[in-house]
């Protein structure tokens, strides 16, 4: 895309400054949006789940992705719609199915241990096997007609990697980190194979119509930092440089040691999780990247007060630019709509 068509789609929307914010323009605001937005804090979402067999079903059926994807924006009034869907759909479309285990999360049947393993996947076939994703995306920002913008992602390679290896979740991920020290070359072979894929995706959803896009490191503190250079900023820097039609955003949970190697990462924005000082932040990047976070998702189980307080205090310690308020993580499943609702209107209505 070219930088008048660019502009040309930017003009489109009726409310941009989440956009605006990560080019580092010029804001009447700070914009604010949350991740995990459209879940299960929402009742309007959990009576379409209840409808169906399971979370894979809403992920897989576009008008109901699109539906729930829409519900913070009418409902919560965030800045930003974020498309509803997975980060291991990646890992389904290279052949690598799944299935998600109420109260377990994620579980794969077969997993990456050997080469043997290895030549049973493939790069994804985006055009076809995660064809449902870019529609619900097309279907998503037609119904939004210009209100905000569509957030568009996709989980880090590490991550992916992670969870292809573990077969499901872990505390530790000791499968996936021993095969670092085991087998680094064949890591490096799966790595950039969902490197690949990832592109190839993240390309797909902004054609679909996607104005930014994030990635999603979220064991991304797990690692040692010399593993963390290699194995997984190694890839990120692959997407960041292969994307350059939106804005993009790099959010490494716990990936504190590594922000110094991050400052200098072809994105827009570094996501900082609830552990990191937004002082640090500044420090760090200064007006290179613009910020994005970081409420400690637990704050909104306090009391009105207390999260307009930390709200406003969070707020003036980022500054009035460059700065995108949300959560240092997902919004908790348990959390009270009311409370993500006070967080919201409190950012907007910031004076600084």
């Amino acid at each position: 895309m070219n930088i008048f068509a660019e502009e040309k789609k930017y003009k489109t929307l009726k409310n941009d400054l989440i956009l605006r914010a990560a080019k580092g323009e010029q804001v009447e605001r700070t914009p604010v949006w949350l991740m995990r937005q459209a879940g299960r804090i929402l009742p309007e979402y959990r009576a379409v789940r209840a409808k169906l067999s399971g979370f894979k079903e809403l992920v897989e059926t576009p008008e109901l992705a699109g539906e729930v994807t829409l519900q913070p924006v009418d409902i919560l009034g965030v800045d930003a719609a974020i498309i509803f869907s997975d980060i291991l759909v990646i890992p389904e479309a290279m052949g690598l199915p799944y299935e998600m285990i109420k109260g377990k999360g994620p579980w794969f049947e077969n997993r990456i241990r050997s080469e043997a393993d290895f030549k049973k996947v493939h790069k994804a076939d985006v055009g076809s096997d995660l064809k449902y994703v870019t529609d619900a995306i097309s279907l998503t920002k037609k119904e939004l007609n210009g209100r905000v913008p569509l957030i568009g992602f996709a989980g880090a390679p590490w991550t992916i990697f992670a969870y292809m290896i573990e077969g499901s979740g872990s505390k530790t991920f000791s499968e996936a980190r021993k095969m670092l020290y085991t087998n680094p070359k064949l890591s490096h072979q799966l790595l950039q194979l969902i490197t690949d894929s990832t592109i190839e995706y993240l390309k797909a959803q902004i054609v679909a119509g996607a104005d930014m896009i994030q990635l999603f490191d979220s064991w991304a503190g797990i690692l040692p930092s010399n593993q963390y250079k290699e194995f997984s900023l190694n890839y990120i820097n692959q997407i960041c440089d292969a994307i350059n039609e939106v804005p993009k955003t790099v959010f490494a949970k716990g990936a504190w040691f590594a922000l110094q190697d991050m400052v200098d990462l072809n994105c827009n924005t570094i996501g900082l999780d609830w552990n990191m000082s937004p002082e640090k932040g500044r420090e760090l990047f200064g007006d290179k990247k613009t910020l994005q976070g970081n409420l400690d998702p637990c704050l909104l189980y306090a009391d009105e007060e207390t999260i307009v307080t930390e709200t406003k205090n969070m707020l003036n310690r980022f500054g009035s630019q460059r700065h995108i308020a949300n959560l240092g993580h997902g919004v908790y499943p348990d959390t009270d709509p009311e409370k993500v609702k006070v967080f919201i209107k409190t950012v907007k209505e910031h004076q600084y």
